[in-house]
């Protein structure tokens, strides 16, 4: 399989769409502009001739790409998100191609303090030679997840032009919000009709993903008591100020996303409002085992109840939610996903690494669902940030994973 310049040209048309979701919206999707992309991705399906493509209200894209097979294969599902993270402005992309990359440090041209050092970003110096594309310095680039869903559309274009791969039915799943945690809440099982799954939203090449965070979400509320400032005295009790000192003993060596890395879990505050009468903590709390997320959050009760004592009349409320577990617990009884994953990236000529994702994807609730789903290497690093990058070859090389994975679920049960 050649190197395909409609895979960039496809990507970098991708990219310029603004798809940012919003995690303070109550709608679905969390944004209407991310169906602006979604849009284009079905009229191109219907395009390739894949008629059952379609847009669903929330936000869905589905469709299939038919079985060449006449044995019975299962039905795998293709997944990439196309919304991009809140964290960095994605209005205005301005996607750069550098081409046969030299090794050296990336000024970004929109704005020049905006540098994509190998120094911070040792990857690049592995990408020597390729194609690199990133954004203009003003906004990030969006490789997180336009890469998967350009290597998914490209995959299409290239089955539909050569019938002669045998391969299964092939359901392929965009989804919005999976940036904000709701990627898949509105997903339709039934319809989708997968047996497994496979997520294109990882990073370096050859990298695949088996386990993932265990993520819950604490929302917690401060009561304070109220008074006029001017004859407050013994009678106010400030909730911003509770706050900002229950926040002050959190651990500072430890058990935050600045202090820990590989298998470490976090505590981590995310959003926080307040006046007098009453603060609110947002935070999200991980770790590679689900048991220790009960510890994390009676630890973080712990601090934030002796807290409270030091201020007579004050109060809160603590509330958990569950948000996404580790997709090891599911993938553990279904070794066949991860091993003919690895048997296709070998069959592409990439050395396999198996990793650990610090956060999640869509993969991980999918996989609670029923639909066993690891995640592919894109290619994408960087991501959420101005340094976004993504290396062409290494999309290209993706592509030809997935033309070897669908082949090794041939015959398959």
């Amino acid at each position: 399989m050649a190197y395909s310049s409609l895979l960039v040209e496809r990507f970098m048309r991708y990219v310029q769409v603004d798809t940012q979701s919003n995690p303070f919206s109550t709608t679905t999707p969390t944004t209407e502009k991310q169906k602006d992309l979604s849009r284009i991705l079905v009229e191109e399906l219907h395009d390739l001739g894949i008629a059952d493509a379609e847009l669903d209200e929330h936000g869905y894209v589905y469709a299939t790409i038919p079985a060449t097979s006449k044995d019975s294969c299962p039905v795998i599902c293709l997944c990439a998100h196309v919304d991009t993270s809140p964290d960095c402005s994605g209005k205005g992309v301005k996607p750069i191609l550098h081409r046969s990359y030299d090794g050296s440090d990336i000024i970004l041209p929109d704005d020049t303090n905006q540098v994509i050092r190998t120094l911070e970003h040792p990857y690049l110096l592995k990408k020597i030679g390729d194609d690199i594309i990133t954004a203009s310095g003003d906004t990030l680039l969006g490789a997180d997840d336009k890469a998967g869903v350009a290597i998914i559309m490209e995959l299409a274009r290239y089955l539909s032009m050569n019938p002669e791969i045998i391969h299964g039915a092939v359901r392929i799943l965009f989804t919005p919000d999976e940036e904000v945690g709701r990627g898949v809440d509105k997903v339709d099982m039934r319809k989708l009709g997968a047996d497994y799954g496979y997520t294109l939203d990882g990073g370096e090449l050859g990298s695949f993903e088996d386990e993932n965070f265990s993520a819950d979400a604490v929302h917690i509320r401060i009561r304070g008591v109220s008074a006029h400032p001017g004859y407050a005295k013994g009678k106010m009790v400030n909730a911003i100020k509770v706050a900002a000192e229950f926040l002050k003993m959190l651990p500072k060596s430890g058990l935050s996303p600045e202090t820990t890395n590989e298998r470490e879990g976090f505590i981590h505050p995310v959003h926080i409002t307040g006046q007098a009468e009453s603060a609110e903590i947002d935070f999200i709390i991980r770790d590679f085992e689900t048991p220790k997320l009960k510890e994390h959050e009676a630890m973080l009760e712990e601090i934030l109840k002796k807290t409270i004592l030091r201020y007579p009349g004050a109060g809160y409320s603590f509330t958990i939610k569950e948000q996404y577990r580790n997709m090891k617990e599911v993938l553990v009884h279904h070794p066949q996903v991860v091993m003919i994953a690895e048997e296709a990236i070998l069959a592409a000529g990439v050395d396999p690494t198996r990793m650990s994702i610090r956060g999640g994807t869509d993969g991980s609730r999918l996989s609670f669902m029923g639909l066993p789903c690891p995640n592919l290497f894109t290619g994408e690093m960087a991501l959420h940030s101005k340094h976004e990058f993504v290396s062409v070859q290494d999309m290209e090389k993706a592509m030809r994973v997935l033309v070897e994975l669908l082949k090794g679920w041939v015959g398959t049960k």
